[in-house]
């Protein structure tokens, strides 16, 4: 039987889906625009233009899964994966600060990656339910 979030941990569990949600959504303008900054991304990595629409396109669909409380675990693990990706690239690749942005990036991918293994602490209860139909 599924124990329902008390009401703190559900206003810490919105309020991580909320943040994580935004700040992928925020980027997709400027993946999907071309954006000279996403291309410099993009090209630095080795995946321009295709790892920058799939980026932007997986990262769309963790946004909205993150607004759907029954599916937001999903999203906060896809950010999970796409956040870890990002900041192993900073860290090896492109360097915490990307063209004098001062690491803003790297805050940016840090905070979505801690608030998504926020939501999925706080949310391990559905996570382990899929289990059992499984």
């Amino acid at each position: 039987m599924k124990t329902p979030l008390t009401l703190k941990q559900n206003i810490v569990s919105w309020t991580a889906q909320l943040m994580a949600a935004v700040i992928m959504s925020q980027t997709l303008f400027f993946k999907f625009s071309g954006a000279e900054e996403s291309v410099y991304i993009f090209e630095t990595i080795g995946m321009e233009p295709w790892g920058r629409y799939a980026t932007g396109v997986a990262e769309f669909i963790a946004s909205v899964l993150l607004l759907i409380p029954k599916l937001s675990w999903i999203g906060a693990g896809l950010g999970v994966g796409l956040m870890s990706g990002a900041i192993l690239m900073h860290l090896t690749l492109l360097g915490i600060s990307v063209q004098d942005d001062h690491g803003y990036l790297f805050i940016l991918a840090l905070t979505t990656l801690l608030s998504c293994i926020l939501v999925l602490y706080i949310r391990r209860a559905q996570v382990y339910s899929l289990n059992r139909l499984v």
